[in-house]
């Protein structure tokens, strides 16, 4: 059967290709995509309302009633808050009158100020910050290019959108580190406010493993973090990594990069006008974000019959067989797709933290069982086989470190 494409729905458009800071692990400067370098450093004003058309093209043409639009970077408050304010405001002139935009910036929070944020909160731009957790030694690694630390910049600019534009404030991304005290990690980033956490795995892959990927000690670190959150008595917070797997494991609809066989739908415009996968491709090799289209001679159609994006909205049939036979799959639908690869192979394999996935969604679904258990007969993940807390064994070599 001929696979059926799924409009993007999620626009990533890098407003700024350079950032103020230079993390030590940043996968998109230090990996092994250097692109970066040869595209100007900001995003022009033609590449931006070329952009804008083309958002509204395929808001259009797919009769979209909502979209989003991301603005990114490297760090996207280097472009100036009022021009990311008049990108969003020409996005939203151009789409049909009943498609709403939800506009947010994701930024490290540094270049924060009173004036910037009133002109975000006045064009309806929400603010999504990045930080490695609430403290400074967790952001220790979060240096600018003079190796100095960006923690009390960015505390600073996280608690005046706290204190003072809260309706602004979209929630906290942050990757996890199994070196870090996990309660110690969560409580302090809810002293920032946040009305969402989005807990991201570092990028890896089979050819470049991420660090301390022994005993799946990143899916014991969610799963304390879980109890936590599961055990509050209310919601602090939402978790988005916590609220999809639930859902998924009630067998209702769910949409995340990471969890689930829901067709992906986001691509990037990068600042000279190229259309793009994800950045997160970036980890695995120079080019593997790469489509061959740009803004000024293709619409987003032509990127939606990309054999990559196919890939990815392909479902079942582009995941590995141990992936396909696993009882998790619907659940787990074959983890972050980046996390997949393999030099070689390229992206038909398990990801490279299935056991920490197993070991993550096992003792969520343990979890509903217990405390849902009236409700819980017909649930999959009430079954003995989903609520151990140790990973089973893959049907081929070991996923918890070696190759698949």
């Amino acid at each position: 059967m001929a696979h059926t494409p799924t409009p993007f729905r999620q626009f990533i458009v890098k407003m700024h290709g350079r950032c103020n800071l230079a993390c030590r692990y940043c996968y998109l400067y230090e990996g092994p995509d250097h692109s970066w370098r040869t595209r100007p450093a900001a995003a022009p004003p033609a590449v931006l309302d070329r952009t804008a058309t083309r958002i509204a093209e395929h808001a259009r043409a797919h009769s979209l009633t909502a979209l989003s639009l991301v603005l990114h970077g490297g760090e996207p408050l280097l472009a100036g808050a009022d021009t990311l304010a008049r990108f969003a405001g020409l996005v939203r002139e151009r789409v049909p009158p009943d498609c709403a935009v939800h506009a947010t910036v994701q930024t490290n929070a540094t270049l924060l100020t009173e004036e910037r944020l009133a002109v975000l909160a006045r064009h309806g731009v929400r603010v999504g910050i990045s930080l490695d957790g609430g403290l400074a030694a967790h952001n220790a690694r979060r240096v600018d290019h003079a190796g100095r630390p960006s923690w009390p910049a960015a505390v600073r600019g996280a608690r005046l959108l706290a204190d003072r534009f809260p309706s602004s404030y979209a929630g906290i991304l942050t990757v996890v580190d199994p070196t870090l005290d996990p309660l110690d990690t969560y409580d302090s980033l809810l002293a920032l406010r946040p009305p969402a956490l989005d807990l991201l795995l570092p990028h890896g892959n089979w050819s470049a493993p991420p660090p301390h990927l022994a005993d799946a000690a990143h899916g014991a670190w969610l799963c304390t973090v879980f109890d936590r959150w599961w055990r509050a008595g209310r919601r602090e917070t939402r978790v988005r990594l916590f609220e999809e797997c639930v859902a998924l494991l009630l067998g209702l609809p769910a949409a995340t990069e990471s969890l689930g066989l829901a067709p992906f739908d986001a691509l990037v415009v990068e600042t000279d006008g190229s259309i793009e996968q994800v950045d997160s491709l970036k980890s695995c090799y120079e080019g593997a974000a790469e489509t061959g289209f740009d803004v000024f001679h293709h619409g987003f159609d032509a990127a939606l019959h990309h054999p990559g994006v196919a890939a990815r909205q392909a479902g079942v049939s582009a995941l590995a067989e141990q992936c396909r036979s696993c009882p998790l799959l619907s659940v787990c639908g074959g983890g972050h797709y980046a996390h997949r690869y393999r030099a070689g192979h390229g992206f038909a394999n398990p990801s490279v933290y299935c056991a920490d996935l197993q070991r993550f969604i096992r003792h969520v679904a343990r979890r509903l069982a217990e405390d849902t258990a009236p409700a819980a007969a017909g649930v999959p993940g009430s079954s003995p086989a989903l609520s151990s807390d140790a990973p089973s064994a893959p049907s081929s070599a070991s996923c918890e470190g070696g190759t698949p």
